[in-house]
């Protein structure tokens, strides 16, 4: 057999950039590929994914995203899937991909973006579902109090301690945006990416909101923001990630799903952090 599932490592990261910007997604540039394989936290990971190989030429690939996180206490390990993309004549192959991934121990193990196809792979191979009701919410010129920032001289004299960190590890992320809301009381980090649903770049997509409280609070200051310091005239907020549900929204009917293999973890005790969610500017 001339195909074979080999690690991605350092060294493979631009002919697989390569590969993904001509088979996956040509409208990201081979090094905006390259950048994102290569989170910007520190972490001792295994490798950068899998790829196919027929020979000494990539037919296929699929990317991992590695974390330590600490979760109520505990130190836990984390690969998150992202983009896979195999050749149509090399169809066949695919799944082997999945398995050399799932077949590392010690991970829990995530897939945020899976496409429709991918579900049924991966519920037959385990993963459950993450609640990811969603809803759209117009960013409109609303009047409000407090101070919102993304000026990173702002963010890093406003956060401390976890969420200091948290910063430190995305603020090069390539998809990863920064906010801090500030009522007068206390703080809440945000984290965004712009999003692109039917191939409109006009949306923001919440990745996390470290206080939910103050996030409710400031939410019309911060659409206020999203509008007119970005650009963008509507957010998509998942409450389970913001904590409630704003108002004026319109649920979606049918978001992408996201999943969860793990053999202690709750889907409730799962962000968006250290994931492609943050890397991959898609």
């Amino acid at each position: 057999m001339t195909v074979r599932v080999v690690p991605i490592q350092p060294a493979d990261v631009p002919r697989v950039a390569a590969f993904l910007h001509a088979n996956l997604n040509s409208r990201l540039p081979a090094e905006v590929w390259a950048r994102s394989m290569t989170p910007p936290w520190t972490v001792a990971a295994p490798n950068h994914g899998f790829m196919l190989v027929d020979r000494t030429r990539v037919v296929g690939a699929y990317l991992a995203f590695y974390a330590e996180r600490d979760i109520d206490g505990s130190r836990e390990s984390f690969c998150n899937l992202g983009g896979w993309c195999v050749l149509p004549e090399y169809r066949f192959h695919g799944v082997r991909l999945l398995k050399a991934l799932l077949a590392q121990d010690g991970y829990h193990f995530t897939d945020l973006s899976p496409s429709g196809s991918v579900v049924p792979i991966n519920a037959r191979l385990g993963f459950e579902f993450l609640d990811t009701d969603l809803v759209v919410v117009p960013n409109l010129p609303w009047p409000g109090r407090g101070r919102v920032s993304s000026d990173p001289d702002v963010i890093e004299r406003t956060l401390t301690g976890a969420d200091l960190r948290r910063y430190h590890d995305h603020r090069d992320a390539a998809a990863a945006r920064h906010v801090v809301l500030d009522d007068g009381r206390e703080w809440c980090y945000v984290v965004f990416r712009r999003d692109r649903p039917r191939n409109l770049p006009l949306f923001a997509s919440i990745v996390y909101a470290s206080h939910p409280a103050v996030f409710r609070r400031m939410f019309r200051p911060f659409a206020r923001h999203l509008l007119l310091r970005h650009g963008l005239p509507a957010t998509l907020v998942e409450p389970r990630i913001a904590g409630y549900r704003p108002r004026p929204s319109v649920g979606l009917g049918s978001p992408r799903r996201k999943m969860l293999r793990s053999p202690a973890l709750r889907p409730d005790q799962i962000d968006y952090l250290y994931s492609e969610l943050v890397c991959v500017p898609f």
